[in-house]
């Protein structure tokens, strides 16, 4: 039980490729103008800088 729970935290909870693309898909998504690409940027970062904390 205790490797499927070690399997888990890795694949889904502690996964930094995972948020790396939440960032990069965000940022690519809007990137017709650099204003708004860096606006969204800026968000996904503040979002993952308060839930990353509080869910560890």
């Amino acid at each position: 039980m205790e490797y499927l729970s070690i399997f888990v935290k890795g694949i889904f909870i502690e996964n930094m490729i995972f948020a790396y693309f939440l960032g990069m898909c965000s940022y690519l998504a809007v990137s017709k103008t650099v204003k708004t690409a860096n606006g969204l940027g800026l968000a996904v970062i503040f979002v993952l800088g308060i839930t990353v904390p509080i869910n560890y």
